[in-house]
């Protein structure tokens, strides 16, 4: 069942947001050659435990960590550990806030360093594509507008986009109806209305779709080994607008027409 919520609801989940925002801009300042993911980790979780919030992925599912860092080939669920960052990585950071029951979820794939041409253009294809996805997320529009839009544009670019995970609804859990597939899908596809608010996270992959959970049951890995990128927002449908709740511009949420 799909839960709207109301302007109240909307706060409490925009200053969960601000902490992931926080989180976030600090967490970018970290990522350099040599950096432990086990470092950026700790940083994650005690800067949220500061802000009197929780990592919500900490525990949940039994998920070992505060925060996921997925690095090239990896496409999400990284564990951090002892793995250094290296000159020319990409490295998927993905975060979910916990601020007195009220979630928020957010990623975005970094570069460590300079990186090639071709990995360049996976990031900006990627956040192309959830940009395009938000554009589409609107009242009147169905879900299946938000993933033709990502679909057709990782296509477009020579891209693919991994089936097995989506977005979906967040707020009042860390999931919620809906599910929002990053491809055309026959799935359910429900109206959008105002009050819903949705973690959009497109995963595209330069090579093959598909992909594998590794032996630690959790992190997960293209098949060909091809590099992959995860951009995310919370986003809330309003009356009049679509508001970016996680934007990582600002610290203040950005508003879209």
């Amino acid at each position: 069942m799909i839960k709207l919520k109301n302007s109240d609801e909307i706060e409490k989940i925009r200053d969960s947001s601000f902490i992931l925002i926080e989180t976030f801009q600090g967490l970018k300042e970290l990522v350099r050659e040599g950096i432990t993911t086990r470092e950026l980790n700790a940083f994650a979780r005690g800067f949220i435990e500061k802000r009197g919030a929780k990592p919500w992925f900490l525990g949940y599912l039994n998920y070992p960590a505060s925060i996921c860092v997925s690095i090239n080939e990896e496409v999400i669920h990284g564990i951090p550990g002892k793995r250094k960052l290296k000159k020319g990585d990409i490295v998927s950071l993905d975060l979910g806030v916990n601020l007195k029951e009220y979630y928020s979820d957010a990623a975005v794939t970094l570069p460590v360093g300079k990186i090639s041409k071709e990995r360049e253009k996976l990031l900006s294809v990627t956040e192309e594509c959830l940009h395009r996805g938000i554009s589409q997320a609107v009242i009147g529009n169905r879900i299946s507008h938000i993933s033709k839009a990502i679909y057709f544009h990782a296509q477009k670019n020579g891209m693919d986009v991994v089936r097995q995970y989506c977005g979906h609804g967040v707020g009042f859990s860390p999931h919620e109806d809906p599910q929002v597939p990053n491809y055309v899908s026959s799935g359910p596809n429900p109206r959008l209305k105002a009050g819903m608010v949705l973690a959009l996270e497109p995963m595209i992959n330069t090579g093959t779709w598909e992909v594998k959970v590794l032996e630690d049951q959790w992190t997960v890995v293209t098949t060909d080994r091809k590099d992959s990128a995860h951009f995310e927002h919370t986003i809330v449908i309003h009356k009049d607008r679509t508001e970016i709740l996680t934007s990582l511009n600002s610290h203040r949420s950005i508003f879209c027409k």
